[in-house]
């Protein structure tokens, strides 16, 4: 298989040579752009690469423009885009989610984390099958899919617990940003539970799960968590990977 081809914004700093080599080392071949919404767009349509790695702020095309360049020339087959900003504002994530972009970054960054971060989300984006899903029930299907993969059983309150959780990440992602002070309530509200409940539950699924799964479904979703030596992920990273996983294949079904 040929190397993923990127096209990354360049800060003329040692951060930005910093990334460009852990995706290297990713397999990935990177091409440096300056922060230009019209250079970034003449070399997307002249190379047309497979990933775009972006700042939020460019100058003459900002990036919201370069976004809505590429989405409507080819909304198919278009490079996965990626937006690095500095800002840590809800809202301001939120208009380049509406824009069309796959995934958002905060700075500063960990370039091998964000490398093997990318890596992943490029391999869910090329997966075969069909992710595609209108109505509540076929998302309760896809994330019970995704939980059968990685062996949690389905005996266990937490199973239920970590279901929904998983559903209300994919449908607000903001939930993600305050799992214990808004996504574990509202699970609990919804079981009639309470949310310390709900987290137990959900860490003693997920370990059940880890020692049943097979180790290539683990590493498929969990790749770079696994082979840290953490061990298992959080309940947090749990449930924000297979959120991230079933919200991009959504995107690209």
């Amino acid at each position: 298989m040929r190397n993923l081809s990127v096209l990354l914004t360049d800060e003329k700093d040692e951060a930005t040579q910093k990334l460009a080599f852990a995706l290297s080392a990713n397999k990935m071949d990177v091409k440096l752009c300056a922060k230009n919404g019209a250079e970034i767009i003449r070399v997307f349509e002249e190379s047309h690469p497979d990933v775009i790695i972006m700042d939020a702020f460019l100058q003459h095309i900002d990036a919201i423009g370069v976004i809505k360049r590429i989405n409507e020339t080819d909304p198919v087959k278009r490079p996965l885009l990626i937006i690095m900003s500095g800002i840590d504002n809800p809202n301001f994530e939120r208009e380049f989610t509406k824009a069309g972009i796959d995934y958002f970054f905060l700075k500063p960054i960990e370039p091998k984390s964000m490398a093997e971060r990318i890596a992943q989300i490029s391999s869910w984006a090329g997966a075969n099958g069909s992710a595609r899903f209108e109505t509540e029930e076929d998302l309760y299907v896809v994330i019970t899919k995704a939980l059968h993969e990685v062996g949690v059983p389905a005996h266990v309150s937490g199973y239920s617990y970590v279901r929904e959780a998983i559903k209300l990440s994919i449908e607000d992602p903001e939930m993600l940003k305050a799992v214990t002070k808004v996504l574990y309530p509202t699970v609990g509200k919804h079981f009639g539970s309470t949310a310390p409940r709900v987290e137990r539950a959900i860490r003693h699924a997920i370990e059940l799960g880890w020692g049943r799964a097979d180790i290539e479904k683990l590493n498929e979703y969990f790749g770079y968590t696994i082979q840290s030596d953490r061990g298992k992920p959080t309940n947090s990273e749990f449930i924000a990977m297979i959120s991230d996983r079933i919200r991009l294949e959504r995107k690209r079904a």
